[in-house]
């Protein structure tokens, strides 16, 4: 998805880059024979909820997620049983209590992947303590009845959701990062594992283009280098023009923000997007680790967000201050009646392709 910025001296920004409280009124025990108060939960900043996430939930069994409540900047994590409950309250989380442990979920939506049905995604939403199956407008007849029986045979495990959008790749004609009659959003500037310069974008537009250029016709400005689409959705060129690469993102209001890392996105996170088509939009993650069967296939380990995109956004940044977190893959909907979008996880690119930001 994407629209394009001429920058003076051949300088490429990221263009895209691109619980319930007991009423305590109606209680007649007494102080001696009352259930001690659970501690109170910090107050953390989204970054500081993530590594205590990432510590809680790797040794805490009988888990089932965790997220970020932005409002109350608390770290809420799903427990299902006393002994989480405990840890979690003492180590300074909110603990809920649900039915379905991370791995049932995670088990359900798997299942629920193997049928592999175009114009449906599939994320376990931690909040709701189910999979969330989203079925689009294509999803229909005896296509959508059998989708709701393999939904049904989850044992309460997982929903269904519609949207009036289609699922689709958001690549479109246009401008910005240009390669033939198609355009994309640039994501991420690297170093590539080679040590020359380069930037992330899309799969699904590395894997259909193989030469770059900042305007359409262009002289080119990098090559398409390693990719994959479908399974993943991630792609990296390597410059060949002189051109200034930056490690930002362009805000279009003038400004950029410095990007001086990769990060993790975290459930209820606040996040950014910019890509050329519909410049910046703000939203928040919804879901990790989501599949989404796109026409031209399945891609697995997005992060579901409610941020818009259009076509000629792919590609284009996904980030939360100073950390790169996504590439835009692709959604429903739009900016102007709102979707969901999905991103490819930026740490999960670099690994694989060996690159580094900056």
């Amino acid at each position: 998805m994407s629209n394009h910025r001429r920058v003076p001296k051949r300088r490429i920004l990221l263009a895209g880059a691109g619980a319930a409280a007991l009423a305590a009124g109606a209680l007649t025990v007494t102080t001696a024979n009352a259930a001690p108060e659970a501690p109170t939960a910090k107050t953390l900043s989204s970054a500081s909820a993530a590594k205590l996430a990432s510590k809680l939930t790797s040794g805490l069994k009988g888990h089932a997620g965790s997220y970020y409540d932005a409002k109350a900047r608390q770290l809420v994590v799903n427990v299902t049983d006393d002994a989480a409950k405990k840890k979690a309250e003492a180590a300074g989380a909110k603990a809920r209590v649900v039915d379905h442990t991370l791995s049932q979920l995670a088990s359900a939506k798997e299942t629920l992947t193997e049928h592999d049905v175009t114009g449906t995604a599939r994320a376990v939403d931690v909040k709701a303590n189910k999979v969330v199956v989203t079925a689009d407008s294509t999803v229909k007849g005896a296509k959508l009845t059998a989708l709701k029986k393999q939904i049904k045979a989850q044992g309460g495990k997982a929903e269904l959701k519609r949207t009036n959008g289609k699922f689709t790749t958001k690549i479109a004609g246009g401008d910005a990062i240009w390669g033939g009659s198609g355009r994309c959003s640039l994501g991420f500037n690297v170093t590539t594992k080679d040590g020359k310069p380069g930037f992330l974008t899309a799969g699904h537009c590395t894997t259909a283009i193989s030469s770059w250029s900042d305007k359409q016709g262009g002289q080119e400005i990098a090559k398409s280098g390693d990719g994959k689409f479908p399974g993943n959705d991630y792609g990296i060129a390597t410059y060949t023009g002189d051109t200034d690469h930056p490690s930002e993102v362009n805000l279009y209001d003038g400004g950029t923000q410095a990007i001086s890392g990769a990060g993790e996105a975290q459930v209820g996170q606040k996040v950014t997007r910019s890509g050329s088509t519909t410049q910046v939009h703000d939203g928040t993650v919804k879901a990790l680790d989501a599949s989404v069967s796109y026409p031209e296939g399945t891609v697995n380990g997005l992060i579901q967000t409610d941020v818009c995109a259009e076509p000629g956004d792919s590609g284009g940044s996904l980030f939360a201050g100073d950390k790169a977190l996504g590439l835009t893959s692709g959604g429903s909907g739009d900016c102007s009646s709102g979707g969901e979008t999905y991103f490819q996880p930026v740490p999960a690119a670099l690994d694989a392709l060996g690159a580094k930001i900056g």
